[in-house]
């Protein structure tokens, strides 16, 4: 379970118990003004009236007058507000006390059913005399209801859920819509061409699944920002390079035109020119395909050591022209199905590169093993020249397309060759690196997994060719 399960969950239980303070509030509340507005009061160190009119009832009936009068003794000696009195047929109160003017308007109308008289009783005492008997109470100080304080009504418990309810919903709401508007937001301005659009520092401390997504969100900006930037700097580059061909081209004509004597060495250089232009447009649609994924060939089972040193002797032969010369070393027999005509050209591109670098009278090292590791283990090329090698700042940025490093010695090429090679090797789920030699120049190492089921034969023998330049 995620970390917005947990907080939806306390939100819930926050909102359960500030419904349950505030019913039970309202409930208490309500309980004590019940209390307060309680019609007959206990009677301070005596019963209740409705107990007294109860005994004397009993004690009429019973004992008759005299013991009627004992009691009454001993219960007006008791603090209180509460009087009991027993009047006979005459209208003669037991002890003689007045009776009260409303009092005595109900007897005489003989009216026991409401007003004053509506707790009366009347009662045959033991000597056959009739009486009535009744209890008028009065409020002890202090008791009973408070001015201005009403009964809390039955609704409040529904109201205060209601309230507590809507509280936290909306509490809730807004801590889950504050971020998904800051998303929405962000994915408007990226759609309308705003690549630069963070929603990290909009989050910020949030630690739950919506933080993942705007981190997520970000990373997956900054990756368009960096794709479109590299396609607009490749179509910038690969306008520069198609300009001075096609301006030589036109250059050619023209002198062609002007001078028909010379047709055939200007042949020659728009045959060359046309030349140039191939390789770059077919290194242009290489590279197209690797970037977009797509494979170039169908894959073929070849030998990768056989491969490398077949490169490495090409590579040999042509770099003898300019004293320069290429060392091949590597053992076994490696067979895995791969995609040949890329990877060839990949290792091809990186020999052929060190080759152009190296210094005259230096040799390219080309190294070819076997790793153990996961699987099969790894098929791994190490190409070293002795050439100026390169900035170490520049160590990646010569795997970018039209890259050119400013030490390049003039040499001709249009900084392809590398993007190629890696993005080839990637695609086989290896990579590319490069490093500085000590004592000058440049190694790069080319890295390929080899699946479960490669053939590693070491017991054959192994390549070894030197080709020296003249």
């Amino acid at each position: 379970m995620g970390r917005l399960f947990w907080k939806f969950f306390f939100v819930f239980w926050l909102a359960l118990l500030l419904a349950g303070v505030g019913v039970g509030s309202i409930v208490w509340l309500h309980r004590q003004a019940a209390n307060e507005s309680e019609a007959v009061p206990a009677l301070p160190g005596g019963p209740r009236a409705v107990v007294m009119l109860d005994a004397a009832e009993v004690f009429l009936r019973r004992g008759g007058p005299q013991m009627m009068r004992e009691v009454l003794r001993e219960w007006a000696e008791a603090p209180g507000n509460a009087q009991l009195f027993i009047v006979d047929d005459g209208g003669r109160e037991l002890f003689g006390r007045e009776i009260p003017a409303d009092l005595r308007a109900a007897l005489i109308a003989g009216d026991f059913r409401r007003g004053p008289m509506s707790g009366a009783r009347r009662v045959v005492a033991a000597n056959g005399q009739s009486y009535t008997l009744f209890a008028r109470s009065e409020r002890p100080a202090g008791r009973g209801r408070r001015p201005g304080r009403e009964r809390p009504s039955p609704a409040l418990p529904i109201i205060v859920g209601l309230l507590a309810s809507l509280a936290s919903s909306a509490a809730l709401a807004w801590y889950v819509a504050k971020p998904i508007r800051s998303l929405r937001g962000a994915f408007r301005a990226v759609s309308d061409g705003r690549l630069e659009t963070r929603v990290q520092p909009a989050m910020g401390q949030r630690r739950d699944e919506l933080a993942d997504l705007g981190r997520d969100f970000d990373r997956m900006a900054q990756q368009l920002q960096a794709q479109i930037h590299s396609q607009k700097r490749l179509l910038h580059d690969v306008s520069h390079e198609l300009r001075s061909p096609l301006a030589r081209l036109h250059a050619a004509i023209g002198l062609a035109r002007q001078n028909p004597e010379k047709l055939e060495m200007t042949l020659e250089r728009i045959e060359r020119e046309s030349v140039r232009l191939d390789e770059l447009v077919g290194e242009l649609l290489t590279l197209s395909r690797l970037e977009a994924g797509t494979p170039a060939a169908a894959a073929v089972t070849i030998d990768l050591m056989e491969m490398v040193a077949s490169i490495a002797d090409d590579a040999g032969f042509e770099a003898e022209a300019s004293e320069r010369s290429v060392h091949f070393s590597g053992a076994g027999e490696v067979t895995a199905t791969v995609q040949g005509e890329l990877l060839y050209r990949a290792v091809e591109n990186v020999v052929r590169n060190a080759a152009k670098y190296t210094a005259p009278g230096t040799a390219v090292e080309v190294q070819a093993r076997c790793l153990p590791g996961a699987g099969a283990g790894t098929f791994e090329v190490l190409v070293a020249d002795r050439g100026p090698g390169v900035r170490e700042a520049d160590l990646e940025a010569i795997f970018e397309p039209f890259y050119r490093a400013d030490n390049n010695q003039g040499a001709i090429g249009y900084g392809l060759g590398l993007a190629i090679a890696r993005r080839a090797v990637a695609a086989h789920g290896g990579q590319v690196r490069a490093r500085n030699r000590p004592g000058g120049g440049l190694e790069v190492t080319l890295s390929l997994p080899l699946a479960p089921h490669a053939v590693r034969e070491s017991g054959k023998q192994g390549h070894s060719s030197t080709i020296a330049g003249s």
